[in-house]
């Protein structure tokens, strides 16, 4: 009896440290998963698309509360019913699950944008950096596109050729985060 008496603390002391310091399943496909998802990294072309893929795939497994910076992150400690100050268990599961998403993000992102978000602490901190840079530069894409588009012209191009390039910026626009109303299409 002592043997399993002594075995009883232990495996609930496990138990009690992967609940806290364990990576979920959840974050487990999502650390060795999101650059499947994500097969082309981040560039100031394909932000919004990026962007969508990202926000997918955290919302889908819960993560997305990661990714908004008006959200409180737990305290780094707490008072105990004695009054003692210990470390708070949930901040240390909350930091183990934002540093590996920060840590998988940055591996979606293009070696040349890596160095704006690098030095950041959090996950929201890289996703609202991120969102501020490329949000203007996509504004600015999309002004570019639709004027492409109000002035592509048959020029010696084949029929085909012309369509083509037409469903090619009007699919650019799309990708860019922005409606082309069916009527711009014809004109």
């Amino acid at each position: 009896m002592d043997a399993s008496a002594t075995s009883q603390p232990s495996e609930c002391t496990d138990t009690v440290n992967s609940d806290f310091t364990g990576i979920s399943s959840s974050l487990k496909f999502v650390l060795g998963n999101l650059k499947n998802f994500v097969q082309l990294p981040m560039s100031t072309e394909n932000y919004s698309v990026w962007r969508s893929q990202i926000l997918k795939i955290t919302r889908a497994n819960g993560f997305d509360t990661f990714l908004d910076p008006s959200l409180p992150t737990p305290a780094q400690t707490i008072t105990n019913s004695d009054g003692v100050t210990v470390h708070n268990p949930a901040y240390a599961k909350w930091l183990l699950t934002d540093q590996n998403l920060a840590a998988v993000i940055c591996t979606t992102i293009s070696p040349s944008i890596l160095p704006y978000v690098l030095n950041l602490e959090s996950t929201s901190s890289i996703w609202t950096t991120l969102a501020t840079r490329f949000q203007s530069i996509n504004r600015s894409r999309v002004i570019q596109l639709k004027n492409e588009l109000q002035h592509i012209s048959l020029k010696n191009s084949t029929m085909i050729q012309y369509l083509t390039d037409i469903k090619s910026i009007v699919d650019q626009i799309a990708a860019a985060g922005s409606i082309v109303d069916t009527e711009d299409v014809i004109i």
